[in-house]
């Protein structure tokens, strides 16, 4: 269903804020509808710019917020805070959040077809109940390697579940590499690896006509691509999409939009960019009033909103001073994006 996106009105729960949205290509631009135009002395010229509403929606600060997924007939956003061990829901009608604790770093979230959640913790994929808030192992991974943990992970478009792994620094800036793997968890709740000596397998999505899987590897700065088979969920002839810019900083979490074009989440480069996957090019970037920016989805009505999680850990005081809404979850009218719903069916066994 094709839909304008529109801005809802600013009340007393979500704070408004103008910042910039920038397109290095001005045909590639769409807004549903522009906010008042900003103090553009505050932020830098770019070659196309435009005004776009963003709103802070949960302002329970989050250490490391990620994994944004929209709940259609919830109409909420469930998302995980690494750091907090937990999974977290926020209703768009109340405005409130509910969180299920965990006993381990909780990293990837995802829906089951008839209701509850899939989840990545430590090394395990498990089953939560969210009534219940029951946790239950469907299978631990990498024993061998008690450092490492599962870190972003999302639902192809047949039902399974694809997630990565990395290894945990021992000190700041010291980490072992090539410790990550990709493994994807079938509805049948087999595991196969995928990819091996990843270092931090991060933001993952695919194509619109499901041929194409994209995936980040954060310390390679960098987004590729693999052929994918959607019968079999096999990845295969790995390629270069877009490396980042330095003031980019790293990529995080990634999701696509309506148009096939890839929006990769900066951490500590307080943006999200917006790429187009056929010719390498950046074409958009949206500013963020935060640095460590973590993921991205699209969801609400027509799926005309993206969600953007954020996180306070790895700030010093000096910088929270300057960023005091660090840990929030923002949302930007940008564009459409894609309304597929991805579940993970509901096992036999």
């Amino acid at each position: 269903m094709e839909s304008t996106a529109g801005f809802l009105p600013a009340d007393d729960s979500i704070s408004s804020y103008s910042f910039l949205i920038s397109s290095e290509n001005s045909s590639q631009f769409h807004a549903g509808k522009e906010a008042s135009a900003p103090d553009l002395q505050s932020f830098p010229q770019q070659a196309m710019s435009s005004s776009i509403r963003i709103e802070s929606v949960v302002k329970e600060k989050n250490r490391m917020g990620e994994c944004p997924v929209w709940e259609e007939w919830e109409n909420a956003l469930i998302y995980v805070d690494i750091n907090s061990q937990k999974v977290c829901r926020w209703s768009a009608v109340s405005c409130e959040v509910q969180c299920v604790s965990v006993d381990a770093r909780v990293s990837s979230v995802a829906l089951r077809q008839h209701g509850g959640y899939v989840i990545t913790l430590g090394t395990r994929f498990a089953f939560l109940d969210w009534d219940s808030q029951k946790v239950t192992t469907i299978l631990e991974l990498e024993q061998d390697k008690p450092n490492n943990r599962f870190n972003d992970g999302k639902v192809d478009p047949k039902g399974r579940y694809f997630a990565g792994t990395m290894a945990e620094e021992t000190a700041p800036g010291v980490r072992a590499r090539r410790q990550g793997a990709l493994y994807t968890l079938f509805p049948d709740l087999s595991v196969i690896k995928q990819l091996d000596q990843v270092d931090i397998s991060n933001g993952l999505d695919w194509s619109l006509d499901h041929r194409t899987f994209f995936h980040i590897d954060s310390l390679a700065y960098a987004v590729h691509a693999f052929n994918y088979d959607v019968h079999t969920g096999k990845i295969v002839c790995p390629r270069l999409v877009y490396h980042l810019e330095e003031e980019e900083r790293m990529p995080d979490g990634m999701c696509i939009d309506a148009e096939g074009k890839l929006w990769v989440a900066c951490i500590d480069g307080g943006r999200v960019i917006r790429i187009d996957p056929e010719t390498g090019k950046r074409i958009q970037t949206v500013r963020l009033p935060t640095s460590r920016i973590t993921s991205c989805c699209f969801g609400g009505k027509d799926y005309a909103e993206m969600y953007v999680t954020s996180a306070y850990d790895g700030l010093d005081e000096a910088t929270l001073a300057k960023e005091p809404q660090a840990g929030e979850i923002f949302k930007a009218w940008v564009l459409k994006g894609s309304h597929r719903i991805f579940l993970l069916l509901r096992s036999h066994h």
